[in-house]
């Protein structure tokens, strides 16, 4: 996680039934929540975690003044889990520990934090379900699943069906670790440290776009070479994480299909029909990940979404808080949404 950790509280769970068959017993939801419940239990937001990041790290856009305003909502900020925080490879005991962990889904994740919503607090409404990359990825979940229950949802530089090309680029990101031989089938006794830094190389000409290299905008961070900025940036962002961890994430993202459940049994297209949240999708137009062409698809099928492209360099991180004119880009969608 990038964000030095923050508060958060624990939803003990109990046996969980998951999608892939198994029973994660034990299940451990951390979230925290950010301003007041109010009486009438009707200004939540549902604000989820990215890939590889904390609650703490979706703290950019919670701030008096911005549309996600502690002051006004009741913002609650769930865990996905397997990112070491909520249950997890790494603080999971045996005999679901490291490569034995189950297989997590995004439906996975949104039953449980439902369940944690209505058991904990008794909120059934959710007035903005939203989130960047592997957060918007539920904030759609959140919106196909509940559709009565969501009012409005946004998902910024992410997907509702994770597309063939994102797949063979995880591939890519998974294989840096796995060959690594310290590895060793996920039962290493030390995390395989050439693995998470060919990870980060990897995913360091994925995350910004060509646009972003050819302006050499990291001279703007202070650096005075690409070498530079990927010693000193990209070769440590994984340091400190769990290596089973980082795999449990991207098979959930690998898998990530909101009609792949018992509500809509793989029919992508009731699936996203059934969204009648009033939705903005925010792809960035340099976004490798997540290109405006595979939102486009998806929003053609929503009765009542808008796309809204993010024209900027900053490819994927144009949606996670690293360039100011593109988060004042979203924060103005969101405060459509709650208008």
């Amino acid at each position: 996680m990038s964000a030095e950790l923050t508060p958060y509280k624990v939803f003990e769970a109990g046996n969980v039934a998951l999608q892939c068959g198994i029973t994660l017993v034990g299940a451990k939801l951390a979230y925290a929540t950010y301003g007041r419940l109010n009486a009438a239990k009707d200004n939540v937001i549902v604000y989820p975690t990215r890939y590889g990041g904390s609650h703490a790290d979706n703290e950019f856009l919670l701030k008096p003044g911005m549309a996600l305003d502690p002051e006004k909502y009741f913002i609650f900020v769930p865990n996905m889990l397997g990112n070491g925080i909520s249950s997890s490879p790494s603080n999971t005991p045996i005999p679901l520990a490291g490569p034995d962990f189950p297989a997590i889904t995004q439906y996975d994740n949104v039953l449980l934090q439902e369940r944690l919503l209505r058991e904990v607090f008794g909120i059934e409404q959710i007035r903005l379900a939203a989130g960047w990359s592997m957060g918007g990825q539920q904030a759609f979940h959140w919106a196909a699943l509940f559709p009565d229950r969501v009012a409005a949802m946004a998902c910024f530089c992410g997907q509702a069906i994770t597309a063939g090309h994102t797949y063979v680029f995880l591939e890519g990101v998974r294989h840096a670790l796995i060959t690594d031989p310290a590895w060793m089938q996920g039962r290493y006794s030390e995390q395989p440290w050439r693995g998470m830094t060919a990870k980060g190389r990897v995913w360091a000409g994925w995350v910004l776009s060509q646009d972003w290299f050819r302006q050499e905008l990291w001279r703007d961070m202070g650096y005075v070479s690409v070498e530079d900025y990927l010693k000193n940036v990209w070769d440590a962002m994984y340091y400190g994480l769990d290596a089973n961890d980082m795999l449990s994430m991207i098979r959930t993202w690998q898998a990530c299909d909101i009609s792949a459940n018992p509500l809509y049994n793989g029919d992508r297209k009731a699936a996203l029909a059934a969204i009648t949240a009033r939705s903005i999708v925010m792809p960035c137009r340099t976004d490798f990940y997540f290109p405006p062409e595979d939102n486009a698809a998806e929003v053609a099928q929503m009765p009542n979404a808008e796309l809204r492209v993010i024209d900027s360099v900053w490819g994927h991180y144009a949606g996670g808080g690293r360039n100011a004119p593109d988060t004042a880009f979203i924060d103005a969608a969101l405060k459509e949404l709650l208008a």
